[in-house]
């Protein structure tokens, strides 16, 4: 991914991105962290497609308040 979109991700997050992705068996962490984000918007999105329903959903997740 060389030259492709970047992320700011903190530090101490990515260790732990990086030592989970090794013991799972990813071949990188930005794969880890892509499957990961993926599995997420699943959960979110299945939840319903409208922005209330994502938002309802992010606040039970408690990413908002």
């Amino acid at each position: 991914m060389f030259g492709g979109p970047k992320l700011k991700i903190n530090k101490e997050l990515l260790e732990r991105c990086k030592k989970c992705a090794e013991v799972a068996g990813y071949s990188s962490v930005e794969e880890f962290v892509e499957h990961i984000v993926e599995k997420e918007l699943k959960v979110i999105e299945g939840a319903g497609t409208s922005d209330a329903a994502i938002t309802e959903s992010l606040r039970g997740l408690g990413y908002i308040s």
